[in-house]
């Protein structure tokens, strides 16, 4: 029977079964939200001391406590689910997190003494409970019922979902116009299995890619197919055998992806299955950021620039006594906001911090700031350009710690890290900085071999700096003799031009004039000039705080890198109050 409005025949009908369905599940969430709004005010009342006697505060006793990680958001802050009969009710932070509690509670702490005393947790942790509870959240496997576009879809048991996935076939003959399309299923895409024959391969690829001409191209893929021509029909396309075998057409794509997971899927994908398609949703988020982070911290080991880490720096809250956040917003979002905003509140308080904001928007963070700066959308690397581009006219960078080329002279200098801002760039017929001079080149010093802690023996051919006017070859990592460069060089060596990193800097920087650089930023040059005073009066304790606003543009990567530049030249890494 179904169930129609006389007055409207074409509004929505339903038969009984599905009316009956409905009417039952909105009963149990009408049951769970009266269960909730009990237990919410049992939570307001309990905070506000009003309890009446004999009432039991049943959330604060340990066994109606989970102890868990909230993944509202990326940062992963403790939290601690607070449960009445099976039902989570309030969510909390988890006390015994550093990210939820300051100062940090000593672990030696019994659980039931924490019951009575919460952490902190910002509004997107404490929304948890509407994304647990939300009666649109896919608790069940969806698969589409009708034609693509038209927005139908059916459950369908998790085994059934890996049982077509893997086997295929006719998945949707019940729509019209695909009664008769068949689906591959993962048994087919897994059509090449020998790995011998896929590494080979690529590696036939790889050459073929690297041929000049499209003659040379054509050829080389003709002589690919004789070689492997009895392993064609596992390709994509034979006559493009840079797309690879079908296994490729095997795509994983997740959003968030925490540790233990990864671990699992790109084992599968790439080695086990054969597909290269494993990806993350990379720059839609702030990929740049963790990509800048990582080129940042390669370090030369064995020969070889390696070991640097998808991550970013950030500033110390806690310590700073000058922060500017841009394309950032703490009090909103980012990482981290019950362990980094109490910090940010303290010191805003106390008089021991000042903020400036550079963001198009005006946001709480820009609120509570000293200086806002409405910067044009898309203009971050302009500003962080013009604040360098003053530095460099004012000499207010950290000259000592930038001069330091190795590990000896930072740790003369008490300074925890250095940099290669007086290391020598060779330029090229443009005048572009390309790779670093190195000792043999210039006859100053000769190539070592050196040994792997594993045995294995590589090439060691010093690195050089300019020490007033002489070439000095230099270990980046010599603990015992020390290495000071010149800053700003640019000369030629035994017929070799050649400049400094930090020269390289400058002259971009100084490729506009501070009033060019404010009109693409949108402001005044004053602001500039406000902001890089202001940066560069609280020595190493002040930091340029970036996030999303700065790294998701097509020129992010290099947005991030100025920013994170601006950092080193008041040498603030890993100081405390700074980066």
């Amino acid at each position: 029977m179904k169930v129609q409005n006389p007055e409207n025949p074409e509004t929505f009908a339903t038969d009984r079964r599905t009316f009956l369905k409905v009417s039952a599940f909105l009963g149990g969430s009408i049951l769970l939200a009266d269960r909730l709004r009990w237990a919410l005010d049992l939570v307001r009342r309990a905070e506000a001391d009003t309890l009446q006697p004999g009432e039991e505060y049943l959330l604060a006793k340990a066994e109606n406590i989970l102890y868990s990680a909230c993944l509202q958001c990326n940062t992963g802050c403790g939290i601690k689910v607070k449960l009445l009969d099976g039902v989570a009710v309030k969510i909390d932070g988890n006390p015994f997190n550093p990210f939820a509690l300051t100062p940090h509670l000593p672990y030696k702490t019994s659980p039931f003494e924490t019951a009575t005393f919460d952490g902190i947790l910002c509004p997107k942790g404490q929304a948890g409970l509407q994304t647990a509870y939300d009666p649109y959240r896919l608790v069940k496997v969806l698969k589409r019922a009708g034609k693509r576009g038209e927005n139908k879809w059916i459950t369908i048991p998790f085994e059934q979902a890996i049982e077509e996935i893997v086997e295929g076939g006719s998945l949707f003959h019940t729509i019209p116009g695909e009664e008769n399309r068949k689906v591959e299923g993962l048994k087919d895409l897994w059509a090449l299995r020998d790995p011998q024959v896929a590494k080979a391969m690529a590696d036939d690829v790889k050459r073929i890619m690297g041929k000049k001409t499209p003659e040379e191209k054509t050829q080389s893929v003709e002589a690919f197919q004789v070689k492997y021509r009895e392993h064609l029909d596992k390709l994509i396309d034979p006559d493009h055998p840079d797309l690879g075998p079908k296994n490729n057409q095997l795509v994983f794509m997740w959003g968030r992806l925490k540790a233990g997971r990864g671990d699992l899927i790109s084992p599968f994908v790439k080695d086990a299955f054969g597909s290269v398609n494993a990806h993350g949703h990379t720059t839609v988020c702030q990929g740049s950021l963790y990509f800048t982070g990582k080129a940042m911290s390669e370090q030369f080991v064995e020969g070889k620039w390696t070991g640097g880490r998808k991550f970013y720096w950030q500033a110390d809250t806690e310590n700073s006594e000058f922060i500017l956040f841009v394309g950032a917003s703490p009090f909103e979002g980012n990482y981290g906001p019950p362990h980094r905003i109490p910090k940010i509140t303290e010191g805003l308080v106390s008089g021991r911090l000042r903020i400036a904001v550079g963001d198009p928007r005006l946001s709480k963070t820009a609120a509570k700031a000293w200086r806002w700066v409405p910067i044009r959308p898309g203009a971050e690397g302009a500003l962080a350009l013009g604040i360098i581009c003053w530095i460099f006219d004012n000499r207010r960078y950290d000259e000592r710690s930038l001069r330091n080329a190795n590990k000896a002279a930072a740790k003369a200098d008490g300074e925890p890290s250095w940099c290669n801002a007086t290391w020598l760039v060779k330029l090229d017929k443009e005048g572009k900085g390309g790779p670093f001079l190195r000792a043999s080149e210039i006859r100053i010093a000769a190539k070592e071999q050196r040994k792997t802690k594993d045995g294995r023996e590589w090439e060691f051919d010093p690195f050089v700096v300019l020490s007033d006017g002489r070439p000095i070859p230099f270990d980046p990592y010599d603990e015992e003799k020390a290495v000071e460069g010149d800053l700003l060089v640019k000369t030629e060596l035994q017929g070799i031009r050649v400049t400094s990193g930090l020269q390289l800097l400058y002259e971009q920087a100084s490729s506009r004039s501070l009033e060019e650089w404010a009109a693409i930023s949108g402001i005044e040059a004053r602001d500039i000039v406000e902001l890089a005073t202001e940066f560069t009066s609280h020595g190493k304790k002040a930091a340029a705080d970036i996030h999303r606003g700065v790294s998701q543009h097509t020129n992010g990567f290099y947005n991030v890198f100025a920013w994170l530049s601006l950092n080193l030249l008041i040498g603030n890494y890993d100081w405390k109050g700074g980066m």
